[in-house]
């Protein structure tokens, strides 16, 4: 229900008249939804960034929070969520924070009495459920927001591309390989053989916890794209299970090397870089 514009006059008066009274009560309701989570500060400034944002708003002629008189209100409104969304607390708390002023006008309202207080009031509560539920819609987007860029933080950490000898780097894999993850494995490995200029990647799956037809095609279009860099390919971690699997299902590794596990596939790699290793010494000796 949009305000005409008297009933916003009225609004920005009565915000303006009472403005002490109103924004340390908003602020002492508000904190008890809290519960001290939140500095009494700060949470005197949020509030009074927010009446202050209102009083202009209404001065100007707003009738509803999508008014061009309201394009401040709407930026103090979404800077609240974003906050508050960062600071880890609820879209309910958040809301609440923009519905509480109701109970500061009624209290206010009672007071002063009036025949048109009931008609104001409820033309002031229409404006204050709008801000509420845009308050709820921007914080929702923030989350949503956040959550991604976590979920992406995510994938990187669970996908880390280590060197283990020069010219060769590995990327071991832990937990189930879907076609988001694949794609960020073959980013980061494909981007280290260009810093590194390794010739050599080794592609441990000791901790895929199993191996289907999707993951196979996975593994394979991160082994094709690293020899399209130049560099040769091995997979390691096929354990017993996980050989019975691929061989049930017919998935075809090619002329790909597979070894049974990490200190094989390293082992393979430093004798087709020609370094001697341990085990060959110590049978030469």
């Amino acid at each position: 229900m949009a305000l005409n514009a008297e009933e916003s006059s009225r609004l920005s008066g009565l915000l303006t008249s009472h403005a002490e009274r109103i924004t340390h009560r908003w602020a002492e309701i508000v904190a008890g939804s809290l519960r001290g989570r939140l500095s009494q500060g700060e949470l005197r400034r949020q509030m009074q960034e927010l009446h202050s944002s209102m009083i202009t708003a209404c001065a100007q002629g707003a009738v509803d929070l999508d008014s061009e008189q309201a394009t401040e209100l709407r930026a103090v409104l979404s800077e609240l969520s974003r906050g508050r969304a960062r600071q880890g607390f609820s879209a309910s708390e958040t809301s609440f924070s923009v519905f509480a002023l109701k109970e500061v006008l009624l209290e206010l309202m009672e007071a002063e009495g009036g025949s048109d207080t009931l008609r104001d009031y409820v033309a002031f509560t229409g404006l204050i459920d709008e801000m509420g539920l845009f308050t709820f819609e921007s914080f929702v987007r923030t989350r949503e927001s956040l959550i991604a860029d976590q979920a992406e933080q995510l994938l990187e950490l669970s996908t880390p591309v280590v060197k283990l000898w020069e010219g060769v780097v590995a990327v071991p894999l832990v937990g189930t390989l879907d076609s988001a993850r694949a794609q960020v494995v073959m980013e980061r490995l494909l981007q280290t053989l260009v810093d590194t200029g390794s010739p050599y990647a080794i592609i441990d799956i000791t901790g895929v916890p199993a191996v289907d037809t999707q993951v196979a095609q996975h593994i394979l279009k991160t082994v094709v794209a690293a020899r399209l860099m130049g560099a040769d390919c091995i997979i390691s971690g096929i354990r017993p299970q996980i050989a019975q699997t691929i061989v049930a299902l017919g998935i075809e590794f090619g002329d790909i090397a597979t070894k049974a596990s990490l200190a094989d596939a390293l082992r393979h790699v430093l004798r087709l870089a020609g370094v001697e290793t341990g085990r060959r010494q110590r049978r030469e000796a």
